[in-house]
């Protein structure tokens, strides 16, 4: 793999860790703001829906001007907005630094996809991405349960300060391992809007949106439901979300590893064992054992669905991949922040912490009846196409057999 794509990993981690760690530190925010656990959700909402604004915008912008000098760009943006939450004097201002981190992740990840997969040869695409999706898998295990041990201990603003350093350890690795990058030529805007129009695309995209915010329905609520309901220490969450980042780790190495081999088969059993284990959640995490397994397949099996759902996307719109890339990001955090909200609103509905997982469930097992139909459409095209063949031969079909005989 390129030393590039390192780069690229480097700069996924610090994004990863800005993007998960408010989970671990929701109820030290709230109480500092004196705002519910609810309302300190919008912190996650909030991001989600400003990496679904931005990840267009930024990427169109992106077009302009190369690549690399674009990546960093970008950097600067995740600097800014996280040294804003920790200097935030009142919540309003925190989730305005949040959305202005946001603004970054959308077309890191979209622009980043496409250089990853243009690095390698054809048959390694979804492994050069999962390998930059590593530095936000292995920002799960570092970065989160360092950033909230931080934020439990010192307090969430050194947290985010922290984060803003990683965001400056991000920037130089660009700066320095990332090859210049040509500003991207005969790029149309019309073009790449075209894509939307391939009814596969819409439906990974739609994929995105519920599998993965499956997870975060869930998780988005971990420390209220571990501690809660479970019974662990506050302290007991570092570890419990190293957890949830060993498992996110493990499936997205699975994910890059099957996705060039059977993409739509892992996204079938992938998401349907997620919404079952999703589900199973609401009766696990009344144990302590039993939540902590669960948190690690939760992990695994989500994640397994990102490296085959990016490249269904940049397969599909082959043509045209880089603003459908950068959507496809957006989609994944429309779908966070669609989850967080509802997790949101069933807690705050009086029906517990454990609430969430059900809605979690809904969800991932909404994407896999997508991927169901995905795949039928597909196999009914291919059908078609196939009959057209044999049509077409059938009307010139005398000459040949003769030929055959002879």
């Amino acid at each position: 793999m390129p030393l590039a794509l390192l780069a690229l990993a480097i700069g996924a981690f610090g994004i990863g860790t800005t993007e998960f760690v408010i989970m671990g530190l929701l109820p030290e925010v709230a109480n500092d703001f004196r705002v519910s656990i609810p309302t300190a959700g919008f912190l996650v909402t909030g991001y989600a829906l400003g990496v679904v604004l931005g990840a267009p915008v930024m990427t169109v912008i992106g077009t302009k001007v190369p690549r690399k000098r674009m990546l960093m760009v970008l950097m600067g943006f995740f600097i800014v907005g996280n040294v804003l939450s920790a200097l935030a004097p009142v919540f309003g201002v925190m989730l305005a630094g949040r959305v202005v981190a946001s603004l970054a992740q959308g077309a890191f990840f979209g622009i980043g996809s496409v250089i990853a997969a243009d690095l390698v040869a054809p048959g390694r695409k979804a492994g050069a991405i999962a390998m930059m999706f590593t530095g936000l898998t292995v920002a799960n295990v570092v970065g989160v349960p360092l950033g909230t041990f931080i934020g439990q201990s010192i307090g969430w603003r050194a947290t985010f300060l922290a984060v803003a350093g990683l965001g400056v350890l991000g920037l130089a690795g660009i700066a320095v391992l990332v090859p210049e990058q040509p500003r991207p030529e005969g790029v149309r805007l019309r073009h790449e809007v075209a894509a939307f129009g391939n009814v596969q695309v819409l439906l990974a995209m739609a994929m995105t949106v519920l599998g993965f915010g499956g997870v975060f329905a869930s998780i988005t609520y971990i420390t209220p439901m571990m501690t809660e309901v479970a019974g662990f220490a506050d302290a007991s969450v570092t570890w419990l979300l190293v957890l949830f980042g060993l498992g996110m780790v493990g499936g997205n190495l699975i994910g890059g590893k099957y996705a060039d081999r059977a993409l739509m088969p892992l996204l079938h059993v992938s998401l349907g064992a997620l919404s079952l284990m999703l589900a199973l959640f609401t009766f696990t995490a009344h144990n302590k054992l039993a939540a902590a397994v669960t948190i690690v397949l939760v992990g695994g099996l989500g994640s397994a669905t990102v490296p085959p759902l990016q490249k269904r996307v940049l397969d599909e719109a082959s043509g045209a991949p880089t603003l459908a890339s950068a959507v496809n990001i957006g989609a994944f955090n429309l779908g966070n922040a669609l989850a967080a909200w509802l997790g949101g609103i069933v807690i705050a509905a009086g029906l517990g912490f454990t609430a969430p997982n059900w809605v979690g469930a809904l969800l991932a097992g909404s994407a896999l009846v997508l991927a169901v139909l995905s795949r039928a459409l597909e196999r009914r095209s291919v059908v078609r196409r196939d009959s057209r063949v044999v049509a077409g031969s059938a009307t010139s079909g005398p000459a040949p057999v003769v030929a055959v005989r002879q």
